[in-house]
């Protein structure tokens, strides 16, 4: 900040809060989409909710669960939810950046990554609503967390780490991909993730080599602390370094990368 700005009564504002005021800008935008397209929101909110039931009474059956499978399914399903869902996070940047929006806003004295940042604040807030409804509905169905307040908010916590960190894996293959129209064939890649894992059957019930595999999937380690702090079948103590460590591993990775690719392509 100038000092003729300063003696003119213009407060100086430091780059941090510069950077959150433009993000918080962008994500009251993203925001404002959530009117303009309720029945996205609610398909986002409800698919999740079919799946739970579609596993929970038509094709589950919990392969070498111990205990009531509705139990272990409840706490799978949460971790599943937080890794699927990404494509529309992943088609709003493309879209921004094919319609040539970012242009405009680089325009604008806003800091740079906001649009990024502000559009991965609300799919964080769309995340913890849908947590919230899965939660509801897996109470309804019989579910009940026992491990006391604490560890309820200890295990919506890693739910929302794990979330964030494939948010920025998504957002990073988005702008790889480039198009929206790309970004359908490139979220097929996320899938993986969330079916090579023990969200619902254990991997002991497995073959010896898949059993490895889903056991190392990062979805699968955040899977098995959260029903350890919910007190639910499969639940094992020992896990919750590994909840911790593998997002925030995925977020070095994949952060700078995202943030860095976006910078080039906004040029």
């Amino acid at each position: 900040m100038s000092a003729s700005a300063t003696t003119q009564g213009t407060t100086p504002t430091s780059p941090m809060t510069h950077a959150l005021s433009d993000s918080w800008t962008m994500t009251r935008r993203e925001l404002a989409r959530w009117q303009r397209q309720p029945v996205t929101v609610v398909v986002s909110l409800v698919f999740p909710v079919m799946l739970l039931l579609m596993f929970g009474y038509l094709v589950g059956g919990g392969r070498g669960v111990s205990g009531e499978y509705v139990g272990y399914l409840v706490p799978g399903m949460l971790a599943l939810t937080m890794a699927f869902g990404l494509e529309g996070t992943m088609i709003a940047v493309t879209r921004d950046l094919d319609k040539g929006v970012v242009d405009r806003f680089r325009s604008l004295p806003m800091a740079n990554g906001a649009v990024l940042v502000g559009r991965s604040a609300a799919d964080m807030l769309q995340s913890a609503l849908g947590l919230a409804v899965l939660i509801g509905v897996g109470w309804a169905l019989g579910w009940r967390a026992h491990g006391g307040p604490g560890a309820f908010l200890g295990a919506v916590g890693l739910l929302l780490l794990f979330r964030f960190a494939m948010l920025w894996i998504g957002i990073f293959l988005a702008l790889v991909a480039g198009k929206p129209e790309l970004v359908q064939a490139v979220q097929i890649l996320v899938w993986p993730v969330g079916f090579l894992s023990n969200a619902f059957a254990t991997p002991g019930s497995m073959p010896g080599w898949l059993g490895t595999v889903v056991q190392w999937n990062p979805m699968s380690q955040t899977a098995t602390a959260v029903r350890d702090l919910f007190g639910s079948p499969g639940g094992e103590s020992g896990h919750l370094w590994a909840a911790v460590a593998w997002p925030l591993a995925l977020l070095a990775v994949f952060f700078p990368l995202a943030v860095a690719r976006f910078a080039r392509l906004s040029r």
